[in-house]
């Protein structure tokens, strides 16, 4: 079949790969879209912390495709080294769920890996109660965008959305951002903000020196009162990676510090909340744009700079 295909130091690269066989309780299904995710190339570059195993491989973590029957569903890939950026691959009961009519291949291939990343780290992680704060740490990227309008959805009373574009930002009010706070090149804005509005959940797509000053906000000094209660969920690292954690942030603070991602959550839980995204996305309360190319095109696809709030779906 046709696919992109990972070697060891080399971009992905398009060419025949040997088909999928289907194993006890698998299914080969024909991918229609499949969007290039930044774990996607994380993981491609040997750099996330799932990365490892069979090489050459087929990246793509999820996709949207046709089973056996005809039925359309989004999918995760579950067996290395058959990723979703192909004519063909695998998935199983578990793997794979019905997609709405009204949801076209692109916009759901598009959105759920990066809904589900703050819909997940909200809902299982952070716990988030009925009328908190929500600061989106790094905002204006596609996840971060999602973020925003989960975080309204999941009942979030004010929402704080942080980002460096501020073209972005701006687009973001209508998202459902009650307050913008611009980055710029230094994170001092994000600490006077916290100044006369703490956050309950920080959504964390950046780490790196933005949250190192947002961790040396919330320090104590001296014989204070007690600080406010602060969850900080990372998601990602656009920032840098790693930081350096100081012990007295959290001697001095009620700061807690969780991860959300694979392994932090079941496999059986993102599966169980997919549902309430697509129902959210075909009814328009979730919005993000996509570009198409072909999956013969991965090479350019790769290297391609995309404004922030879309996502590239490759299809075969």
């Amino acid at each position: 079949m046709n696919a992109a295909i990972v070697t060891p130091g080399q971009a992905p690269q398009y060419g025949y790969f040997a088909d999928p066989a289907a194993g006890e309780k698998e299914q080969i299904i024909q991918v229609k879209a499949a969007a290039i995710h930044h774990v996607v190339k994380s993981i491609a570059a040997g750099k996330h912390y799932s990365a490892g195993g069979d090489q050459p491989f087929i990246p793509g973590v999820d996709g949207i495709g046709l089973l056996a029957d005809g039925s359309r569903v989004y999918f995760g890939a579950v067996r290395k080294p058959y990723g979703t950026f192909a004519e063909l691959s695998i998935t199983t009961p578990g793997w794979h769920i019905p997609v709405p009519d009204n949801l076209t291949d692109a916009t759901a291939a598009a959105i759920f890996n990066p809904a589900m990343s703050s819909w997940m780290a909200l809902t299982y992680r952070a716990q988030l109660q009925q009328g908190e704060t929500v600061l989106v740490l790094g905002a204006t990227g596609t996840s971060g965008q999602l973020a925003v309008q989960v975080a309204k959805l999941l009942g979030a009373g004010k929402v704080i959305a942080a980002g460096r574009n501020k073209a972005v930002l701006e687009k973001l009010r209508g998202l459902g951002a009650d307050e913008c706070i611009a980055l710029d090149q230094s994170p001092e804005n994000l600490v006077k903000a916290f100044a006369t509005q703490p956050y309950d959940v920080v959504l964390d797509y950046l780490w790196g020196e933005p949250v190192m000053a947002l961790i040396t906000a919330l320090m104590t000094k001296g014989m204070a009162k007690e600080t406010p209660r602060t969850r900080l969920i990372q998601v990602g690292a656009m920032a840098g990676d790693p930081i350096s954690l100081p012990s007295g942030a959290l001697r001095s603070s009620r700061l807690e510090i969780l991860g959300s991602g694979i392994g932090s959550v079941s496999i059986e839980a993102i599966f169980k909340i997919l549902p309430e995204i697509m129902k959210n996305a075909a009814e328009g309360k979730l919005q993000i744009t996509t570009i198409e190319m072909p999956l013969s095109e991965i090479s350019a696809a790769w290297t391609r700079e995309v404004p922030g709030g879309s996502r590239l779906v490759l299809i075969p």
